[in-house]
């Protein structure tokens, strides 16, 4: 019986890579879906069911025919941990953009799916997460151009090259910024982070980020060209996956270079009595006389 189980342990994990033929009729949308609808699997006895029954008998009977049929989570919880179960163990082929095509169907939307990656690249590691947001970014397609039609054509176009959304204009920070920036909230839980989009040349006001223990920012670069200025130290790029971390209590601002946008995500990083303060606006004046020590 022990052997049994651990067998059973593994074969069911290995099931979870097939793609399979599930009944996309039986597969309910949204939270609030209908548990009585049944999933049915017959990939297992299609592919193996003359070379390995037992196996086949396993992946369709019980893996997909109990286990995924169980009451107590939903399909859509169902889909979201296969699919951090498959990327945490750097599965990123095929079988997870099967998986990932089945969360969508079950109703994760294309900003839950971005924000359990990002959530997840933390633990499972950053190169893991860049390839399963390159498959997620063909899953989720007709969202995204639903989404970028609500853009200005220009910022629609440069959203098309990059897997996090855009987000609304930054109202209320508007007057920390010289031009336009757009925020879009990725987690509120646990870490905040947040993608921040810079019109071209614009950048935020010197600022810094107040702790008395741990606290200051994590930048990631996502697309375009950015810059990172710390005070007293030169002028830095911010490319696609590069990493600035701005210690607490030091004095910096960070923004778009003048020939197109920027995006970057912003993480909290916790600490104690923490605090953000804003400072002077950077002039044009400062920023072009920044610009021709980059180019140096």
């Amino acid at each position: 019986m022990r052997n049994l189980k651990s067998f059973m342990k593994k074969t069911l994990f290995v099931g979870l890579l097939f793609g399979g033929i599930m009944n996309v009729n039986a597969i309910p949308q949204g939270d609030n879906q209908n548990m009585n609808k049944k999933v049915t699997q017959t990939a297992g006895r299609t592919v193996l069911g003359q070379f390995a029954p037992e196996f086949a008998h396993y992946n369709d009977d019980v893996l997909f025919g109990e286990n995924w049929n169980n009451q107590d989570l939903t399909l859509k919880t169902r889909s979201l941990i296969t699919v951090v179960a498959l990327v945490s163990s750097g599965i990123t082929d095929s079988s997870l953009k099967y998986h990932l095509e089945n969360a969508k169907k079950n109703g994760v939307t294309r900003k839950e799916i971005a924000a359990a990656i990002t959530h997840i690249s933390f633990y499972a590691g950053w190169p893991k997460a860049w390839a399963a947001f390159n498959l997620a970014k063909e899953v989720w397609t007709e969202e995204k151009e639903k989404t970028d039609s609500e853009l200005p054509p220009e910022l629609a176009e440069y959203q098309q090259g990059m897997f996090f959304p855009v987000g609304k204009y930054n109202e209320a920070y508007a007057k920390y910024f010289t031009k336009k920036s757009y925020l879009a909230p990725l987690s509120t839980e646990q870490v905040g982070i947040f993608n921040v989009t810079f019109e071209p040349s614009c950048r935020n006001n010197w600022h810094i980020h107040h702790a008395t223990k741990g606290g200051g920012q994590i930048l990631i670069g996502v697309a375009g060209v950015g810059l990172y200025k710390e005070e007293g130290k030169p002028i830095v790029k911010i490319l696609p996956g590069d990493v600035i971390n701005i210690p607490a209590n030091v004095k910096h601002w960070h923004g778009a270079a003048p020939d197109g946008y920027f995006s970057h995500l912003a993480v909290e990083v916790s600490g104690e009595n923490t605090s953000n303060e804003w400072l002077d606006a950077v002039s044009d004046e400062e920023y072009e006389k920044e610009l021709a020590t980059l180019n140096k």
